[in-house]
């Protein structure tokens, strides 16, 4: 590990193609899922916002073991070969942000919503024919919904169970610069 801005993050080895990669992968919307995202809000006429998971790496149970050495601050000097076993993830921990997908994916289906078939980024919850839209990049999530008080649900829901920042009405994601009028949603990518 190495203390980098008093936070511990572990150090990263080389890890080979096709090995362990289930225990790193984690989904992430392609820039051509926003885009449909986008898309789709502006034949619905949605207003996209956007939120950040404040420290989403941080504290998101793991599935596997994982042990991390001894560090300065943290030396036990009885016991100088033993190791730290994480139960919960660290930043730049390559299992990190598999770990807060899973721990996202299934809070936000527990609370009603529907995992996309083709893309697992995108969640959906459908009520008295309004519909709300959940994008995850990571930790960033793009939301809109048909139905203002859903909008408030659910930024009040996710603030509620998770430290988050509003953002406001999207501007700018994953190099996309965005502008929403009541005439339209357009995008341009510098």
């Amino acid at each position: 590990m190495v203390q980098n801005k008093t936070r511990l993050v572990t150090k990263g080895y080389r890890q080979e193609e096709g090995i362990e990669f289930e225990e790193s992968f984690a989904h992430a919307a392609p820039l051509e899922a926003v885009r449909m995202f986008i898309a789709y809000a502006t034949h619905k006429n949605i207003t996209i916002f956007q939120m950040d998971v404040k420290m989403a790496f941080l504290n998101s149970p793991l599935k596997e073991e994982v042990y991390v050495s001894q560090h300065e601050g943290f030396f036990y000097p009885k016991f100088p070969n033993h190791v730290y076993r994480l139960k919960k993830a660290l930043y730049s921990l390559k299992q990190a942000p598999r770990a807060w997908y899973e721990k996202l994916s299934s809070f936000l289906i527990e609370h009603g919503f529907t995992k996309g078939i083709v893309d697992p980024t995108l969640f959906t919850q459908r009520h008295e024919g309004d519909i709300l839209l959940v994008q995850v990049y990571v930790d960033d999530i793009i939301f809109g919904s048909t139905s203002p008080d859903f909008l408030k649900h659910f930024a009040k829901l996710m603030k509620n169970n998770f430290e988050m920042s509003m953002m406001g009405e999207l501007k700018f994601f994953l190099g996309l610069q965005v502008h929403q009028s009541p005439r339209g949603i357009f995008i341009s990518q510098s």
